[in-house]
């Protein structure tokens, strides 16, 4: 900390893409935690979303929209050698900014792997080419080309992002509460073999999100905690999840990769029309959406010992999210619009009357079964820890800024994914922002009260099997 009270201290230029609801809520963290005066920032974005923040905290705000065609144009001469790209857009592939920031020697961040507008929802693509699996593995063939350069993190937001740091830490907890102490790996296959020696057989990115708005979803509104776009966007993807080495039942709508590290598959069906069985402490038993997420590959592919469709050991992971009760209905009537989004979008902010984000990972298959460890944080505590924030964003914006300091105190590291950096580092970072952390132990398997009403074709030898989980 200097003589400002600030964390860290920056002298270049930072140009951020994109001030929708996470954008607007990472200005204020990042100028408490940063030696950074408003006159460092230039913020552009695609509509004037956002304005009012930006005035409040005296930024330069330019309203324009990033195409294939303009993006080299209007960034390349914004930015020098030393400067950060803070991509919070969506429709603005993120494969094209990492490489002018390469170019430029910036620094990069961003929460998600985006394509070019349409990239997600593009039926002349298939299905493999619309996944997170192609957008991670495009970034990744950068990385391959070309290693070092400047410091860019891809997909660090709460999830992906501070997710695989809330793993690491729950490994840790369960050794400890297993009679199995140990220091902290420093190694990605000595974290590998931890997971395979503790049991682990399945982890869920496992949300409930419980946040509710005075004025109710209307008919023909999509309402969610946060950006409509990208929600939608993710929703309407192939479901996606890593495959683990225990499982026995490979699905008859999946279908695996041609290349890459084949530790995903994909589903022949959209992740808002999937969902599956899970767990958080609060909320009990649910069912989640297995929405596509990047952290579901990354975790397993970091956690995977041997190589390939087949290896020694890998867990299956794979999100499980229970959005918040408008967030659900609107999800229901867009599957019903045959996935044609609703007229009216609606981003709950000041008007979130009451709820929480219980935002974790579930990890199972050990000598205790089920243990969540994650943030609790409520709408209330949110509002009080940052303005401009939902409890939703706060988890979000809090991962961004800790990326971005540790970025600025790491500047030429490459290309790395979130599972690759100091997991404590992050979580301290991130920990006074994210309102109640917990672990919580739980007997609960996915043949709970199962063939109570109604006969089940399930594998009762082994309850950490995906057909177990998968609602049909």
């Amino acid at each position: 900390m200097n003589e400002t009270g600030k964390t860290q201290r920056f002298h270049g230029r930072l140009l951020m893409v994109g001030l929708g609801s996470i954008g607007q809520g990472v200005l204020p963290l990042l100028l408490r935690h940063i030696d950074l005066h408003p006159e460092q920032i230039l913020i552009v974005s695609a509509d004037d979303d956002g304005e009012q923040v930006a005035r409040e905290y005296q930024v330069e705000h330019l309203t324009l929209g990033l195409t294939r065609d303009n993006y080299a144009e209007v960034l390349k001469p914004r930015l020098r050698a030393g400067d950060f790209l803070l991509n919070l857009s969506v429709d603005v592939s993120s494969v094209a900014l990492i490489e002018l920031c390469r170019a430029c020697g910036a620094l990069y961040l961003d929460t998600c792997i985006e394509p070019w507008a349409g990239g997600y929802t593009d039926s002349r693509l298939p299905l493999a080419a619309r996944s997170n699996y192609a957008l991670r593995e495009a970034v990744l063939d950068l990385r391959r080309q070309s290693s070092g350069g400047p410091t860019a993190i891809i997909t660090h937001g709460a999830n992906p992002g501070l997710v695989s740091h809330l793993v690491k830490q729950a490994l840790l907890n369960i050794a400890d509460d297993l009679g199995q102490p140990q220091a902290a790996p420093t190694r990605r296959e000595d974290w590998a073999r931890l997971a395979q020696r503790l049991g682990i057989r399945t982890i869920h990115i496992a949300e409930r999100d419980t946040q509710c708005a005075r004025q109710p979803k209307a008919m023909g509104e999509f309402v969610n905690t946060w950006s409509v776009a990208g929600f939608v966007g993710e929703a309407c993807q192939p479901a996606e999840l890593s495959w683990g080495s225990h499982e026995r039942h490979f699905p008859t709508d999946a279908h695996r990769h041609d290349s890459g590290s084949q530790a995903a598959i994909y589903l022949e069906r959209p992740g808002a029309d999937t969902r599956v069985r899970s767990w958080t402490p609060l909320a009990g038993p649910q069912l989640g959406f297995l929405v596509t997420h990047s952290e579901s590959i990354s975790i397993a592919d970091y956690f995977t010992l041997g190589e390939g469709a087949q290896p020694e050991y890998r867990p299956t992971v794979h999100y499980a999210y229970h959005p918040c009760d408008d967030a659900v209905l609107s999800l229901h009537e867009l599957a019903g619009r045959n996935w044609h989004l609703q007229e009216r979008q609606r981003i709950l902010e000041e008007d979130i009357a009451d709820g929480r984000d219980e935002l974790g990972v579930l990890l199972m298959g050990h000598g205790r079964r089920s243990y969540w460890y994650g943030s609790r944080l409520s709408i209330a505590e949110a509002r009080a820890l940052c303005p401009h924030n939902s409890a939703t964003s706060l988890q979000v914006t809090a991962a961004v800024m800790a990326g971005v300091i540790w970025a600025m105190r790491h500047p030429d590291r490459g290309i790395l994914e979130p599972d690759e950096l100091p997991y404590a580092t992050l979580l301290d970072l991130c920990r006074p922002y994210l309102g109640e952390v917990v672990g919580v132990y739980s007997d609960w398997t996915p043949l709970q009260n199962r063939d109570h009403l109604f006969e089940e074709d399930l594998d009762r030898t082994d309850p950490w099997q995906f057909k177990n989980f998968r609602v049909v």
